[in-house]
């Protein structure tokens, strides 16, 4: 694998812990800036809403830029965001860096997630968006945790000028590692036009369910792991590392079947995914049930939904400079809307958002069947579609 797409993933490391890391900090930084804990926690909010908007726009702006300048761009506004936010004393000033730092995560993802395929080539774009994903992954299990202890010993801010230093070698990498050849795209409302693509809304729609699913029960592991099981607070970080370490497994595992063998991957993979959100949420009351779920849930999680944005490169494969933006935007789309769901679900108990991932999951394989019974040749049966590896994109 070229070496630029693993300096792409040291970026995505750095912002995922950004985008993560404010779960352990929120006190300290509510007493410190002098805002209620409710009120600090509109920064998580705000980076929410800013990487769901900022991927299609982003990437819009500079679509005619070469790769490499347009993600130092994002990856120097991304950095000066944490500067300024590590050195202010104002709430607002700083509740707009994050926005800022989110815009510039969406869109460097956005071009990354495209320049790591181009670098890959067709054959292995797969395992190049597992490399860049693994970034992600490896944030929740060493980056948000390390940010927790590093916020602990010292402040929050110590966190935000660590994310800002990791952002230095990445950018150095990236001057020397990526080529800068200028793009050519087509005209914006050609590669806008990919968007009447069912088999593409179909990716979209499929990747945004499940990591919706995903993170409805990942952002509130804690109660699930303190009242559902029992377990003390300690506990919480060991639940959260094994999330990561499967997730670090599944993406990585998925990422090198994905180019071979998408259908299978689904296929098998979107079931188990069902049933071990529901065993979860029926054994939730038994610790030992719950760290080994957290584990496979974890690789399953981002095993399908690394895969399912494979395919929504592949079917932009008409829009080379927009196509990482309707990834990102269905990522993201789902890592707003599953804890908005689960929140709500939340008062019916710690299981709560356990079961409105699976309810998530479970729209998502109807989906993929009402799609297939429509759009698959009669003569194919289910059977059929699941062995020969054309799950819905046949």
């Amino acid at each position: 694998m070229p070496l630029p797409v693993y300096l792409l993933a040291v970026a995505v490391f750095a912002m995922g812990t950004s985008e993560f890391m404010l779960a352990g900090l929120l006190p300290d930084l509510a007493a410190d800036i002098g805002v209620s804990v409710a009120a600090a926690g509109l920064l998580t909010a705000a980076f929410a809403v800013g990487m769901t908007a900022g991927a299609p726009l982003a990437a819009a702006l500079t679509r005619t830029w070469p790769r490499r300048p347009a993600l130092l761009a994002f990856l120097g506004l991304f950095l000066a965001a944490h500067v300024i936010g590590a050195a202010t004393e104002n709430f607002g000033v700083l509740l707009a860096t994050r926005v800022a730092a989110a815009l510039a995560n969406a869109g460097f993802l956005a071009v990354a997630l495209t320049a790591a395929a181009a670098l890959a080539g067709p054959d292995r774009r797969g395992r190049a968006l597992a490399i860049l994903l693994s970034g992600t992954t490896i944030a929740t299990v060493a980056g948000v945790p390390g940010g927790a202890l590093l916020g602990g010993l010292l402040s929050w801010r110590a966190v935000f000028w660590a994310v800002a230093l990791l952002c230095v070698p990445a950018a150095l990498g990236l001057l020397r590692g990526l080529p800068a050849a200028a793009e050519d795209p087509p005209a914006l409302r050609t590669e806008l036009g990919r968007l009447r693509s069912p088999r593409l809304l179909l990716a979209m729609a499929l990747g945004a369910l499940v990591n919706a699913g995903t993170f409805a029960t990942f952002t509130f592991i804690a109660p699930l792991v303190t009242h559902g099981a029992g377990l003390g607070p300690t506990w919480v970080p060991v639940a959260l590392v094994l999330f990561g370490i499967g997730a670090f497994l599944g993406v990585n595992t998925a990422g090198r079947l994905a180019d071979r063998s998408p259908g299978p991957v689904i296929a098998a993979g979107g079931p188990a995914l069902l049933l071990g959100w529901c065993a979860l949420a029926l054994t939730a009351a038994h610790p030992v049930a719950v760290l080994t779920l957290a584990f496979i849930l974890g690789a399953l999680s981002f095993g399908v939904g690394a895969t399912l944005i494979a395919r929504v490169l592949h079917e932009s494969s008409g829009a080379p400079t927009m196509a990482g933006a309707y990834a990102t935007s269905a990522l993201n789309i789902g890592a707003v809307a599953g804890p908005v769901a689960a929140a709500f679900a939340l008062d019916a108990g710690p299981t709560g958002p356990v079961w409105t991932s699976a309810v998530l999951v479970a729209a998502a394989l109807a989906l993929v069947l009402a799609f297939r019974r429509t759009a698959l040749p009669q003569r194919l049966t289910t059977c059929d579609a699941f062995t020969s590896g054309d799950l819905f994109w046949v």
